[in-house]
């Protein structure tokens, strides 16, 4: 099989072009295509006057592969290579069935693989299943009424069920192509693996994660709402069991020699645990800003040009980043085209707010985080655990400020620049379904950080102009971009209690300081899978 790079093709692009095109650079006639499939396709807007599709195709072809590859461009054709996912052989001995903590991308698929390789892994997640977690969600939302064990932050699917299901990573482990390809097994849009941006939308990520549960219960695993972890049972460096609390305050002793920790960036309360176990933890930089809305159709224009609003186009992505000449840099971070902007509070007294689309990604705005890094010098004290103080500072700030009652505080760009607050909003709407209050988010965020995002909103407009046009709306604080603080493992993927490893405790995943993003987290969780399974040494 062939692979064909750089084909141009206009948006209202046939099937029948495409043939047509990858025929013409193999110098062939298109009857001699025996089939042909899209490997990425992505947009290409440097011109607005030009947007247009590229695509990279795989084809069958009935002729010989090798002559074509000799007298064709070898940038343009070259032979496909393709990545297949192979299990780890089971090495391990254990009787005891692995314990999972946490249900996120990470927990998630530490468990499936787990449980294809027949160990039967127990889960246990804090918030509730997906259907349920849902209506906690919407009920915080209308009512004001918070659920600490279930919200954004905790439940089926983790943080990234309540998102725009963003696909895109920087890392280059092939096991994501694993994970991309599991997505679209259990429900995930097929284009997921072509598209330049991937997404999967909120509405449909609550079907594909219930579905990657009941797949992992169909194998023989347990999967536990409700349930949060206490304890770790520890004698001779060595892992013997856990302790957790139902949703009713009972206490469950769970014998294991194996507890996979994918606990996600807000349980901070299991990782104070765990510090005060005297698990090795170390201080990790993390990114604070606010969100940032434009209208949809604004971004659309601003990057498509003319041909804005297309079918074929849908809303418009952006990705920008800069460093002010007297700073650090600031970037943007999980751009939601079409989407809101929700509260995403996991704690009472504090506010947290992300972004979240649907597949569609029809809405009225579009918004992305503003966010400038961290670094641990910058922390309150040397304490591993000093981000999750500095985290609570600001989402406590926006509490206060936005009126106590989940009320989001917000600003419009224009006012922001001016370094006034601002008293009412413009004709941006903002969409946060617990509504905002007119505010200076100065109040909430470091100087250090809106010192930076004034000099780089500016810069930013260069690029994309009209983006910091006066009425746009910030709505503060992003603080939960990531984890500050890394549990330090080893090359065994286990733990260490003080200077000592330990063995069968096994951190991953965002909540653990090792990915930034639900495809990272999800490879992960594979990672750490692969390192239980190849344990020949767990009793």
């Amino acid at each position: 099989m062939l692979r064909i790079n750089e084909l141009k093709l206009p948006l209202d692009y046939t099937e029948e072009d495409l043939k047509l095109k990858a025929a013409k650079v193999m110098k062939l006639q298109p009857s001699d295509i025996k089939t042909l499939k899209v490997f990425r396709r992505s947009v290409d807007s440097r011109k607005k006057q030009d947007v247009h599709f590229v695509f990279t195709v795989d084809v069958e072809v009935d002729a010989d592969e090798k002559r074509i590859l000799k007298r064709t461009d070898s940038r343009k054709v070259q032979e496909s290579v393709f990545y297949h996912y192979v299990p780890v052989e089971n090495r391990r001995h254990s009787s005891f069935r692995p314990v999972v903590v946490g249900f996120g991308p990470a927990g998630m698929f530490a468990a499936l693989t787990l449980a294809e390789a027949g160990l039967k892994p127990i889960v246990l997640e804090r918030g509730h299943d997906a259907d349920t977690r849902t209506k906690d969600v919407r009920n915080f939302w209308e009512h004001r009424t918070l659920d600490t064990r279930s919200n954004i932050q905790f439940g089926e699917g983790g943080a990234g069920t309540f998102s725009d299901g963003k696909l895109t990573t920087g890392i280059k482990d092939p096991r994501q192509n694993k994970i991309m390809t599991d997505f679209v097994r259990f429900g995930a849009p097929e284009a997921i693996l072509y598209t330049n941006y991937p997404h999967i939308g909120t509405d449909n990520l609550v079907h594909v994660v219930k579905n990657i549960r009941k797949e992992i219960i169909r194998l023989g695993g347990d999967v536990r709402f409700g349930c949060t972890l206490t304890d770790l049972i520890i004698a001779n460096r060595y892992i013997h069991g856990v302790t957790y609390r139902t949703e009713d305050g009972a206490l469950t002793d769970l014998e294991t020699d194996c507890v996979v920790l994918a606990l996600g960036h807000s349980a901070r309360d299991t990782v104070t645990m765990l510090y005060e176990k005297g698990i090795r933890m170390m201080q990790k930089p993390f990114s604070v800003g606010a969100r940032i809305e434009h209208p949809r159709e604004f971004i659309d224009r601003a990057q498509y040009g003319s041909a804005a609003g297309h079918p074929t186009l849908g809303a418009a992505n952006y990705k920008m980043a800069c460093h002010p000449p007297h700073g650090r840099g600031m970037y943007t971070f999980c751009m939601c085209p079409g989407g809101t902007v929700v509260n995403a509070a996991s704690e009472e007294g504090g506010i947290v707010v992300n972004g979240m689309s649907e597949y569609a990604r029809d809405g009225e705005n579009s918004n992305a985080a503003l966010l400038v890094g961290i670094e641990p010098e910058h922390f309150p004290t040397e304490h591993p655990l000093s981000g999750f103080d500095l985290q609570r500072q600001m989402e406590q700030k926006a509490f206060d400020l936005g009126g106590r009652d989940y009320t989001a505080p917000a600003q419009l760009v224009g006012d922001f620049l001016k370094g006034q607050k601002s008293v009412k909003m413009g004709a941006v709407r903002p969409s946060c379904p617990t509504g905002v209050t007119p505010s200076d988010i100065r109040e909430v965020l470091p100087k250090s950080v809106t010192d930076i995002m004034a000099e780089a909103l500016l810069l930013m407009d260069r690029k994309l102009q009209g983006f910091a046009m006066p009425e746009a709306v910030l709505t503060a604080p992003e603080t939960r971009s990531s984890s500050p603080v890394r549990i330090l493992r080893d090359d065994y993927y286990e733990c260490s209690l003080g200077e000592e490893p330990l063995g069968g405790a096994y951190p991953c995943g965002e909540g653990a300081g090792y990915a930034g993003g639900i495809v990272s987290a999800a490879v992960d969780g594979i990672r750490v899978a692969e390192a239980i399974l190849t344990d020949e040494h767990a009793f």
